[in-house]
């Protein structure tokens, strides 16, 4: 591709960026789509998130992806968010305004749409299904909230510390259209035995931390094995390592086990969609999934 005077700039703020694979995606998803953009990571460094936006809106940038440690602190600096931004209190993806009295950007969370059509993609529906979140951080805050969107009849949510857990699960039992019906239950990180009856391979397990994240590879949230023999699907948001040792133990035990690598892709997706009005087909996707894969050296 040739840059010119027309080429739209888009990009993705954070500290650090150096090592994001967005740039890959969204090269692959305009040269698919013949867009005429390019995708710049900027290092942001702290106490400089308000003046990145305002040179960000003067240099014409379209549009931008936010991540660590920025979802949540950005949001002051925009003109709006949109309902799903507003409810999980964190903004992943800036749309510049067009045709409106205030400059800037209007922010989007596009994380947990991600997910889900990462999860549809692998063939794993929440309808109906009791599903265990590890983690109750600001990832498995948003994940419960689409647990609970999408369906699953009961939602256990682990976390080291219950008063996280607790207000959590508060949050998503009082939102509209429960019907005073409580989705969602917080559980204390060690009470997972409590867990461990019934049939085997019946849950769908969601591991939302950062551990076993590379170089902490041999780490993992239960390390008990007797867990994993009630695990249907398991899905590691990590996809650095390919395998985490979560996703082993799932397999071990007869589950079948997903990385969060389509979760980055489809993210990615729906952020293109929103900053050029258009669709990201399956094929594409498929072509950047490979892509993906042969960068991170697993085919």
């Amino acid at each position: 591709m040739q840059i010119n005077g027309k080429t739209k700039v888009y990009g993705i703020i954070g500290n650090p960026v150096e090592h994001t694979m967005s740039p890959l995606i969204h090269g692959i998803f305009a040269e698919a789509s013949g867009i005429d953009m390019v995708y710049v990571p900027f290092h942001v460094a702290e106490g400089q998130l308000a003046a990145a936006l305002r040179g960000a809106y003067g240099l014409n940038i379209q549009g931008m992806n936010v991540t660590v440690p920025y979802k949540n602190a950005v949001i002051p600096y925009l003109t709006k968010t949109d309902a799903r931004a507003e409810t999980l209190g964190a903004v992943n993806t800036l749309v510049r305004d067009s045709g409106t009295d205030r400059e800037g950007f209007t922010g989007y969370n596009t994380d947990t749409i991600g997910l889900a059509r990462a999860m549809n993609e692998e063939g794993i529906s929440l309808r109906d299904e009791e599903v265990i979140i590890l983690g109750a951080g600001g990832v498995g805050r948003a994940v419960t909230f689409m647990c609970a969107e999408h369906g699953a009849r009961k939602v256990y949510l682990l976390n080291r510390s219950t008063a996280k857990a607790d207000a959590v699960a508060m949050e998503v039992n009082r939102q509209p259209g429960r019907n005073g019906q409580d989705c969602v239950t917080a559980m204390a990180l060690s009470d997972y035995k409590d867990l461990l009856t019934g049939a085997e391979n019946r849950y769908v397990v969601i591991q939302c931390t950062s551990v076993g994240l590379a170089p902490n590879v041999d780490d993992v949230v239960i390390d008990d094995g007797d867990f994993y023999h009630y695990v249907k699907f398991g899905y590691d948001l990590i996809y650095t390592p390919w395998e985490t040792k979560f996703m082993k133990y799932v397999t071990d035990n007869g589950g079948v086990a997903f990385n969060g690598l389509r979760m980055l892709l489809y993210q990615g997706a729906e952020a293109f969609e929103l900053w050029n009005d258009c669709s990201v087909t399956k094929e594409i996707a498929d072509k950047a999934y490979r892509r993906l894969c042969s960068q991170l050296g697993n085919r």
